[in-house]
């Protein structure tokens, strides 16, 4: 090569790297590595990574984000425990949505879903269910953290690429054991280790809408809202004017978050009464003790509870994907309160005479 073409080869080469340093400050390289559901990573062929907008709310509570900005980061899912020994729980105040779902024998389970906060602890942290896969397929993409379960369940969720798999039995390091709990109601972690797991996913859009507006004209003030889920379920929310909060009760006793010692709350408490079937497979020794599937698609109806009022709804969803919507029976749209939300998954045999609402 002569002097004159090996320096304008080395021009090019110059020109080349300085495009390519450009195009990595842009974050537009194609070709990078992302993560997928199941925590393994995989070249993203011609897909273009650019950053997100910035989120001044936080996506599943539509309040404002601490510090004006939310987290970039996908929903943190947890399986925590309900049974009387597993009270109290930690976190359950930092979570911007709990869904409160039956499991086998009576018992209830929340799935605790965080983005906008970053609890120290939280737990106990208990087994997987058919129902939580289920529900987190709304958020496109989320973290499970769960301990354990029956092997088909491990199975399916494993294999889900729209979520990370973080059982305790794989990633057993991220977990600890609380020394004044006794098995299995003593496995916690903290929200910080369990987002470290994976790689970066975007932050989920809303699913739920929210509004100031009052509620559509047959809604009507209440005190409380008692859901008898079995003995020692025996769930009441109670309406505090004071805070503008509903407060968590068990059996008349105020029901508090371990990590504050304050009372639970929500702002918004939606009842989804569903349809349900039993699962194939037992999740303990005794017979009959399938996993409940709860029906979280389709279409049924329900209340929800916002600023000291209740209103019967409509609740519909389209595909496992598809944010759950709710009208009133004259087909207004029912709106949240901008605020924390827990979702009562009732079964339609629960809610036959399980369900009472005092004015």
């Amino acid at each position: 090569m002569s002097t004159r073409a090996y320096l304008r080869s080395l021009r090019k080469g110059r020109v080349l790297i300085a495009v390519v340093i450009v195009l990595l400050a842009a974050g537009a390289v194609t070709g990078v590595i992302v993560s997928r559901g199941n925590g393994k990573p995989r070249a993203s062929g011609n897909t273009t990574t650019t950053l997100p907008p910035v989120l001044t709310r936080c996506p599943l509570t539509g309040l404002p984000a601490p510090g004006g900005k939310a987290p970039a980061r996908e929903p943190l899912a947890v399986k925590i425990g309900n049974e009387p020994q597993a009270r109290p729980q930690s976190g359950l105040n930092q979570a911007d949505i709990v869904y409160d779902t039956p499991a086998e024998g009576g018992i209830q389970r929340y799935v605790a879903v965080f983005q906008c906060d970053t609890p120290s602890l939280v737990g106990p942290i208990r087994s997987v269910r058919w129902v939580d896969w289920h529900i987190l397929g709304v958020f496109k993409h989320a973290e499970l953290a769960f301990v354990g379960g029956i092997a088909p369940n491990r199975t399916e969720i494993s294999s889900l690429p729209y979520i990370d798999d973080a059982d305790a039995f794989i990633h057993y390091a991220a977990y600890q054991q609380n020394p004044s709990r006794t098995a299995p109601d003593s496995t916690y972690a903290s929200a910080a280790t369990l987002w470290h797991l994976f790689g970066y996913h975007p932050p989920p859009k809303p699913i739920f809408t929210y509004s100031t507006a009052p509620l559509p004209s047959r809604a009507f003030p209440i005190k409380s809202l008692e859901i008898n889920f079995s003995e020692g379920t025996d769930v009441v929310w109670n309406w505090d004017p004071a805070t503008g909060q509903w407060i968590h009760t068990y059996s008349g006793v105020v029901d508090r978050d371990a990590l504050t010692n304050q009372p639970v709350t929500a702002t918004n408490i939606v009842v989804q009464i569903v349809h349900y079937t039993l699962g194939p497979f037992n999740e303990d020794p005794q017979p009959r003790s399938g996993d409940v599937e709860s029906r979280t698609v389709g279409k049924g109806v329900g209340w929800v509870l916002r600023n000291g009022e209740a209103i019967r709804i409509f609740w519909h969803c389209a595909s496992p994907t598809s944010p759950t919507t709710f009208t009133s029976k004259t087909g207004q749209p029912v709106y949240l309160t901008p605020g924390r939300t827990w979702v009562e998954i009732v079964l339609n045999t629960t809610a036959k005479s399980g369900i009472t609402l005092t004015r």
